[in-house]
């Protein structure tokens, strides 16, 4: 049984997310949200700290994927976005990975773990995954 894997799109936050840059910038996003089931990677590699135009930016893009059954996911995240993240308690509302690999294979895993003793039972392949 073959599964098929849905495009992952990565988009590059600005360093600074003005008035004209975020709206320049949402619309380049919402181009890859207008999907089924969208799946997007914001790298916040360029991003050194939290302003209320960068909140509110992930939390629309987050809020209008998640209407379409998608997920957005921060990637190259630094350890004081990170730390803000986690202050701001918007860490418990995105999956925040270190690299931008890291962030589009997580899509292509199964949400949910397989318990170790239900994994012993299934073919090899299905084990790697």
């Amino acid at each position: 049984m073959k599964t098929r894997t849905r495009p992952v799109s990565i988009r590059t936050v600005p360093e600074r997310l003005d008035g004209t840059r975020r709206q320049a910038f949402y619309r380049e996003v919402e181009s890859c949200i207008n999907v089924d089931r969208p799946a997007i990677v914001l790298d916040c590699s360029s991003v050194h700290g939290l302003d209320r135009n960068t909140i509110q930016l992930f939390l629309c893009c987050l809020e209008e994927a998640m209407k379409r059954n998608g997920d957005v996911r921060l990637a190259a995240v630094s350890p004081e976005l990170k730390s803000s993240l986690k202050l701001m308690e918007l860490d418990a509302l995105f999956q925040i990975f270190d690299c931008i690999g890291d962030a589009v294979v997580s899509f292509h895993r199964p949400r949910v773990p397989v318990p170790a003793e239900e994994a012993a039972g299934l073919p090899q392949e299905m084990n790697a995954a």
